[in-house]
């Protein structure tokens, strides 16, 4: 009878996990991560928030310009707060997915309101904030505060399905599974657990990256379980980049510029120069009125949200 021979298998258990992982990350981190503002120990838990907010689904350079123009203007969530809605929708300029800018003149807000203008510590608190979600909470707990939390996103999902698990995970949506199993990979020490989250997640954004992972440069590349299994390709379907050209959301884009640079309401006539299909530009448009980053405040005339010169 002929033996079989096992190929290789991913970790099932924590204990499956090479106990020197993290400890290589960390190494690499000490020397390869880049030199971030928001990384400074010395900015306040407001500027982390505000980084964190930007950095979706946005590159860090695009973000740079605008995180500092943004605490130059608002250093604190009071200054922000003592402000009309529009202004920060105004401010947040080209950066993309605008209602962000609306989520953080409500945090803003609320923290104002109810923490005295300091953001809160604990992390039930910081969920409770309103466009404060399970991952922003959990960066900010632990990129400001330097607490011991899991923080997941679609770059540290990435290494840590291959390098532990064995599999191209793509899902953009945290489980409880996988919260528990990042905070595994976490040292005891809280300090040192916050620097791991970061150094998991520029690991996964430099060199463990999506379609052509830097394998050679990986400081785990011995300890991994994707790499000793075959590099598997991703479970379902590849997702592709989302268009842009030719979208609702660069007709928005085209509308709102016209309102940011605009110093008082807009006429109709002005925001229809901007494209030439009507029905795909009203309904942009509604888009916007919908979302509170536009107002009507009268038949055909358009502002962003508090302009001053409409009144409130």
């Amino acid at each position: 009878m002929a033996s079989s021979v096992a190929g290789p298998r991913a970790p099932q258990t924590v204990a499956d996990i090479p106990p020197t992982l993290t400890g290589a990350v960390l190494d690499w981190y000490e020397i390869c991560a880049r030199d971030l503002p928001w990384r400074d120990r010395r900015v306040s838990p407001w500027a982390v928030l505000v980084s964190e907010i930007m950095l979706q689904q946005t590159p860090v350079n695009r973000v740079l310009p605008v995180w500092h123009a943004w605490l130059d203007r608002w250093p604190t969530a009071p200054a922000l707060a003592a402000e009309p809605a529009g202004e920060a929708v105004r401010m947040w300029g080209r950066l993309g997915y605008p209602r962000r800018a609306l989520r953080l003149h409500q945090t803003a807000t609320a923290v104002t309101e109810l923490h005295g203008g300091r953001i809160p510590d604990e992390l039930d608190q910081l969920l409770k904030l309103p466009g404060v979600g399970t991952y922003t909470a959990r960066a900010v707990a632990a990129f400001a505060f330097r607490q011991r939390h899991a923080v997941i996103d679609v770059n540290v999902r990435r290494f840590v399905g291959r390098a532990v698990s064995g599999r191209d995970d793509q899902r953009t949506t945290t489980s409880r599974r996988d919260l528990e199993l990042v905070e595994s990979l976490l040292p005891d020490d809280p300090q040192t657990a916050a620097r791991a989250s970061a150094a998991f997640m520029e690991l996964g954004a430099l060199v463990c990256i999506a379609r052509t992972p830097r394998c050679d440069a990986c400081p785990v590349r011995q300890k991994c379980a994707w790499l000793r299994m075959g590099s598997p390709p991703a479970d379902g379907p590849s997702r592709r980049p989302q268009g842009y050209a030719g979208t609702d959301r660069q007709v928005r884009g085209r509308l709102l510029a016209v309102l940011r640079e605009s110093d008082g309401p807009v006429h109709q006539d002005s925001l229809d120069a901007v494209w030439d299909e009507p029905a795909q530009r009203n309904r942009a448009l509604g888009g916007l009125v919908d979302d509170g980053l536009a107002v009507m405040v009268a038949p055909g005339v358009y502002a962003l949200p508090g302009d001053p010169a409409i009144g409130d």
